[in-house]
């Protein structure tokens, strides 16, 4: 039997419409407010209809030396064409580190299952 981190995928989101982006910068300042954006399709667009899309990401802190990661969001997309109506796989939130880490952003697709995108964030 697998674990479930043997079956997250990854690849790079210029060419691959499952791997999540994650848009912050290398460099944070320590104690302050930083906004963290994630996406689904930046380059490559994903398909959303009821048959194929992203069902949710979540955003996960490691700190250098941490125990275990810490959720810092979820974001659910529940809207795959109902009357015409898409949520579009975007989440946005804000933290404020005071050590240097990983950021780890998981996404499901309802066909293509789980996939995973990492950035390690320097904190000065």
């Amino acid at each position: 039997m697998q674990n479930l981190g043997q079956l997250i995928q990854t690849g790079d989101w210029k060419g691959e419409k499952h791997v999540p982006v994650i848009h912050l910068p290398r460099k944070v300042k320590k104690g302050k407010d930083t906004e963290i954006r994630v996406s689904i399709g930046d380059e490559v667009k994903h398909p959303n209809s009821l048959e194929h899309h992203i069902k949710w990401m979540k955003v996960f802190y490691f700190a250098e030396d941490g125990k275990f990661p810490i959720q810092l969001s979820s974001f659910e997309f529940t809207a795959h064409g109902e009357s015409d109506v898409y949520t579009e796989p975007v989440g946005v939130t804000s933290v404020i580190l005071d050590k240097p880490g990983v950021i780890y952003v998981q996404a499901y697709c309802n066909i293509h299952g789980l996939w995973e995108n990492s950035i390690e964030i320097i904190v000065e």
